[in-house]
Parts: structure tokens; sequence; C-alpha cells
């Protein structure tokens, strides 16, 4: 479906502004799928993200700027985030031996297997997403969004 008949208009459209509004719409649909995925484990998109951050450092610590740095919603309250999981036994956090202003924060087994059991409903997820491109589009598709977010 077109963009112009999603949001229902009848006034001609830039180009530009299709593309702006083709792509926020399209994250807000992947977003609303991805939350339905989500919802029954009682997490947020952002507090996922910062299990995978975690889960990704193979067993060792990150600290919050590490965190923070990775995000991929850089304006997410990454000490929130990590209260919250703490609250839910999905991450430790410990003063840093080295600089006792730093917290070290680690996912737990628990986390670890929360993300072992949600790994096959992203993967499906994905590839629902992209199952109607060719590896070629794919390529193609990621390319041209890595160049347009370069802003001069």
């Amino acid at each position: 479906m077109k963009i112009e008949e999603i949001i229902k208009t009848i006034s001609t459209v830039s180009i530009e502004k299709k593309i702006l509004l083709n792509i926020l719409y399209t994250q807000n649909v992947i977003s609303e799928k991805f939350n339905e995925i989500l919802k029954p484990y009682d997490l947020s998109t952002e507090q996922f993200n910062v299990l995978r951050i975690l889960r990704g450092q193979k067993g060792h610590p990150a600290n919050m700027c590490v965190i923070q740095e990775r995000m991929i919603a850089k304006t997410s309250n990454t000490t929130r985030l990590v209260d919250k999981l703490l609250a839910k036994d999905l991450v430790t956090r410990e003063v840093c031996p080295d600089n006792r202003r730093k917290m070290e924060v680690s996912i737990t087994q628990k986390g670890l297997d929360l993300l072992a059991s949600l790994d096959p409903l992203v993967v499906e997820h994905e590839k629902s997403f992209t199952q109607n491109l060719t590896e070629a589009e794919l390529q193609e598709l990621n390319k041209l969004l890595e160049k347009f977010r370069k802003i001069k």
C-alpha cells in the first residue's frame, strides 16, 4: 500500500516527504510488532536492547557509558532501564573496583535464559519483514539506509 493511501492524503506529496513518511511509518509497524513479542515477557524494547548489549559482553560487565553508547535509542535513560532490569533479577550492578564512581552491570543467568527464549521469536520477526525481498534487494536497502543517514 502506498504511503499516500495509508495517510489518506489527496494532495501531492514531495518525494522527500514520501520517503521520510515511509521510513517513519515502517519503523512504527516494526516497533508495534516487536512490542507484541516482548509484552508477555514484561520487557520494553529498550530493556531488551540493554540485555542484548550485556549478553554481547560475553560475561564481562559493562558500565553505564558503554551501555548508553551502544543503545539504538540514544535518548534512553540507561540508569532507569538498568534499575528495572535489576528489579526483575535480569542484571546485577556492582561498584567498579578500579573506580568507585562507576557502576558495572552484568547480565544474570535469568537474563540469558530470557534472551534464549526470545531469540527464535526475534529471528521470526526479522524474517517476516524481509521475506518479500531478495538477498540483493536486502543488501541494497541496507546500503541505501546507511547512505540516507549521512546528513551533511
